[in-house]
């Protein structure tokens, strides 16, 4: 299973525009790539059914939450509080997307690729606010991915939509090779 899991950093207990705003662009992206949604410390307090037609009713994104619904439908959209020390096992090894990975646990796009291949699970945090992802994720989990390779700091929506994007089109070029080469030196 792959998983896309938006960790929210701004207000925990107001909600705001861009909480049902990312929400509502994460989903067509995740049900277009094949991931589930998982959302962590957002301010809801609702049922995953109420916060599907909160989110539809709130915004034309998403073609009004259609894909939200799609992937509520499919059990694909998860709703948590942040985990203090480890994830749910369900989702396999997680890992931290930064332009900043610390490099003893930096793993590049072509290596979780190869993985993807071989049907391991994971589940790709994504930071919601201004803040990127809280610091102590960056001591707990094992894996942290630059899907640009190059440094470059992704507003968070563009991540949302990058990161699913890329692996896939390197898994799927992988299927047709049969591996996934490194970029060149």
């Amino acid at each position: 299973m792959l998983t896309l899991g938006i960790v929210n950093t701004y207000d925990k207990i107001k909600v705001l525009d861009a909480h049902y705003r990312a929400i509502a662009r994460a989903a067509p992206i995740c049900y277009a790539f094949g991931f589930s949604l998982a959302l962590f410390d957002f301010p809801f307090k609702m049922t995953p059914d109420e916060l599907v037609d909160y989110v539809a009713d709130k915004t034309t994104i998403g073609e009004s939450g259609k894909f939200l619904r799609l992937l509520h439908e499919k059990r694909k959209l998860f709703v948590f509080e942040l985990p203090k020390k480890g994830f749910q096992s369900q989702f396999g090894t997680v890992v931290v997307t930064s332009s900043k990975p610390d490099e003893k646990h930096v793993v590049t796009p072509e290596a979780l690729a190869n993985e993807i291949l071989h049907n391991r699970s994971f589940l790709l945090l994504v930071g919601l606010g201004h803040k990127g992802l809280p610091k102590h994720l960056f001591e707990i989990v094992p894996q942290h991915l630059d899907i640009t390779g190059n440094g470059v700091s992704l507003e968070t929506c563009t991540a949302i939509g990058c990161i699913p994007a890329y692996l896939m089109g390197l898994v799927h070029a992988g299927e047709q090779k049969g591996s996934i080469q490194g970029k060149p030196n």
